[in-house]
């Protein structure tokens, strides 16, 4: 059943390492196939390496730990707003909604996954490491598909009265 309550939130339990429930659900969102041993240990190895590149280059404007990387990178590819197709007289509309916070955080973590696994020829913690330190930057992929949504919502703005 769509729109249905669930507790899944409270049932997310931290992950171990740094005992971050966004990051649990961000390594969830990883897993293939229910091995979540494998999506931990890709996720923690991308810490890893944005964490020895932090410690090499020391940036005045950037956090000092991964995971600070890790939440200012998901802070800066949430989406705003969105566009939604809405059929109104015959004629399909794209409006722009907002969206709300669960929405956006799963865009975020789809946007920067998508974004690793679309490169290839390299390992995938690496690709996810640059990905996320590229977005924390305010570059990459992931926030490239941030600002192509942010500008088709600004494009669309005439047809917001149709957002009921």
């Amino acid at each position: 059943m769509a729109g249905r309550i669930t507790k899944s939130d409270q049932q997310l339990r931290p992950d171990p390492r740094y005992a971050d429930k966004i990051l649990a659900k961000f390594i969830n969102s990883v897993m293939h196939a229910g091995k979540k041993s494998v999506a931990q240990r890709l996720v923690y190895t991308a810490l890893d390496e944005i964490q020895g590149k932090l410690d090499k280059d020391k940036s005045e404007n950037l956090p000092k730990t991964a995971i600070d990387i890790f939440h200012q990178a998901i802070n800066n590819v949430r989406p705003a707003v969105e566009v939604r197709s809405r059929r109104v007289g015959g004629a399909n509309y794209q409006v722009p909604m907002s969206v709300t916070t669960r929405r956006r955080q799963s865009l975020a973590f789809r946007w920067i996954i998508h974004a690793a696994r679309s490169d290839s020829g390299k390992p995938m913690h690496m690709r996810l490491a640059r990905e996320l330190y590229d977005a924390a930057c305010g570059e990459g992929k992931a926030m490239a598909t941030r600002s192509n949504t942010h500008r088709m919502a600004e494009a669309n703005k005439a047809f917001a009265h149709f957002a009921w």
